[in-house]
C-alpha cells in the first residue's frame, strides 16, 4: 500500500529531486570546504589593500580581478551563478596568461600580456600576489563542479564584460599613456591592444574595441560555456514557490 508523506514533513522535504535525482545543489553534496573558504578570504585579505595602495582602485575593474570579488561572495554562499560567471569568463584568458608568463620568462615574447611581471619596479611581493593567475582558473572548475554550471553565466558575464570594456576605453588610461605612477594600470583589459606599452596600430581604436568584445564573447566565452556545460552538473533550478 502507498503511504503519501506528510506536506512539510523531513522526509517529505528530503525527498524533493530535480528531474527524478537528488538535487546537485544539495548542501550535503556539494559543501565548499570551510579551510577553503577561509585560506581564499585570507589571500583576498592581504591581497585587496596592497593592491589598492599600489595600483589603486582601477586595477580592480580588470576582468581577473572582477572574478577574484565575485567568486569571494559565491564561495560563502555556495552560489552557482556566481562562481559560474567568472569561470565562463576567465578560463581562457587565464590559459593565455599563463602560457605567456611561461614564454617570457624563457626569454621570448608571445603577447606582452605578462610584461608587468617583469618590471624591476615591481616589487617581487606584489608580482608573487599576481600568480593568482595560475591558481584561480583550477579552483573556479572545482568551485562550479561543486555547485553545478549555472547557465545564465554566458548572458551574466557577457554583460560584465562590455560594461568593463566601455568603461576602460572611455575613462581609463589607455595603453602607452605616460603616468606619474608608472604602477598605476594602462589599457585595462586591453582594450586598447595585448600590450599596455603601445596601443594595437592594426585597426582604429573604435573598430578594435567592437571587434575585441565581440573576439571575446564568441572566441572565448561561448565556447567556455559549451565546455562547462559538457564537464560540469547543471545548477539546480529553483522551483517556484
Amino acid at each position: 500500500m502507498h503511504h503519501s508523506l506528510p506536506a512539510g514533513s523531513p522526509r517529505a522535504a528530503e525527498s524533493v529531486t530535480l528531474g527524478g535525482s537528488p538535487a546537485c545543489g544539495d548542501r550535503a553534496s556539494t559543501r565548499i570546504p570551510v579551510w577553503l573558504k577561509w585560506a581564499y578570504t585570507a589571500f583576498l585579505t592581504v591581497m585587496i589593500p596592497v593592491y589598492w595602495f599600489n595600483y589603486g582602485p582601477t586595477n580592480f575593474l580588470y576582468f581577473c580581478d572582477v572574478a577574484l570579488l565575485l567568486t569571494l561572495v559565491g564561495i560563502w554562499r555556495e552560489d552557482a551563478l556566481l562562481v559560474s560567471l567568472p569561470a565562463v569568463g576567465i578560463l581562457i584568458p587565464q590559459a593565455l596568461w599563463c602560457t605567456d608568463f611561461v614564454v617570457q620568462l624563457s626569454g621570448g615574447h608571445l603577447t606582452g600580456m605578462t610584461g608587468y611581471m617583469f618590471e624591476e619596479n615591481r616589487s617581487l611581493f606584489l608580482r608573487g600576489l599576481s600568480l593568482f593567475h595560475g591558481w584561480l582558473p583550477f579552483l573556479l572548475v572545482y568551485l562550479v563542479r561543486k555547485t553545478g554550471y549555472d547557465r545564465r553565466a554566458l548572458a551574466g558575464w557577457s554583460l560584465i564584460c562590455t560594461g568593463l570594456c566601455l568603461t576602460a576605453y572611455f575613462f581609463l588610461p589607455a595603453a602607452g599613456a605616460v603616468l606619474a605612477d608608472p604602477k598605476i594600470p594602462r589599457n585595462i583589459n586591453y582594450v586598447f591592444g595585448m600590450d599596455d606599452a603601445a596601443p594595437q596600430q592594426l585597426l582604429p581604436a573604435p573598430a578594435y574595441l567592437v571587434a575585441w568584445i565581440t573576439a571575446l564573447i564568441s572566441l572565448v566565452f561561448v565556447p567556455t560555456h559549451f565546455l562547462l556545460r559538457k564537464l560540469c552538473p547543471a545548477a539546480p533550478v529553483a522551483s517556484p514557490a
